[in-house]
């Protein structure tokens, strides 16, 4: 549990109601990214207050009319997911840099340079998004901010989110094995043949190429087939 000193304040209003709670600020930054989070261990103190500063304690009344419950836990839940939390400017932008680079490793997975054929490594990318002066929201997905970056960045770099179709043969000795991987990659059509062969349709993402080509040629110790359809 975070101390009182170094928690937070998470702010909410209702019914023309202010109510305050003291959190932990990566918890609840966790929280309101989604993810599943230890609600007594992101509480400072097990109060709703009208004031945190002043301790000045929200009363019961209004808690139960605002919320439906006076179950604190319960309340700092709806609080930090739909109210503000206010987080030092040294934290956003922690978090920020962060939030860039997993858009980046997105990017530079699933796009790649339509001259070259071949990604952008990951610092390619955060360079291009400095150099187009990209806003990167701390607190949306790097999945909902990809389409919009990309779009920025073709003003600096050729860049493309292409997808590629591959037709896989995976010899019997290795199909067992390599069908996991293949659902993995999106394997979107299969077809067992009487030898036990198995013959595969993939969609990937234009960067993962190499990627792909190199895991199915480990796992069939190079003995897979795999032709590129044209475009």
């Amino acid at each position: 549990m975070v101390t009182v000193d170094e928690a937070i304040i998470a702010r909410y209003d209702k019914e023309g109601k202010h109510f305050e709670i003291l959190v932990d600020a990566d918890i609840a930054y966790d929280l309101k990214e989604g993810k599943v989070v230890s609600l007594s261990k992101m509480l400072a103190v097990n109060q709703v207050f009208k004031d945190s500063k002043k301790a000045d304690k929200a009363s019961s009344a209004d808690v139960e009319a605002a919320f439906g419950t006076t179950d604190v836990e319960k309340i700092a839940e709806i609080m930090v997911k739909h109210g503000d939390i206010q987080l030092t400017t040294e934290f956003r932008r922690r978090k920020t840099e962060e939030k860039k680079k997993q858009i980046a490793t997105i990017i530079s997975k699933n796009a790649i340079n339509p001259q070259t054929k071949v990604p952008h490594p990951p610092e390619r990318i955060i360079t291009s998004m400095e150099q187009a002066h990209v806003h990167v929201d701390a607190f949306k997905s790097a999945d909902q901010q990809v389409e919009e970056v990309v779009k920025e960045i073709k003003k600096v770099i050729p860049i493309s989110m292409e997808e590629l179709t591959l037709f896989v043969e995976i010899p019997a000795q290795h199909s067992s094995k390599a069908y996991g991987m293949l659902k993995e990659f999106g394997m979107q059509q299969e077809k067992w043949l009487t030898d036990g062969s198995l013959v595969a349709k993939l969609v990937i993402p234009a960067g993962l190429k190499e990627d792909v080509f190199r895991k199915i040629g480990n796992a069939t110790a190079g003995t897979a087939r795999i032709e590129e359809a044209k475009q």
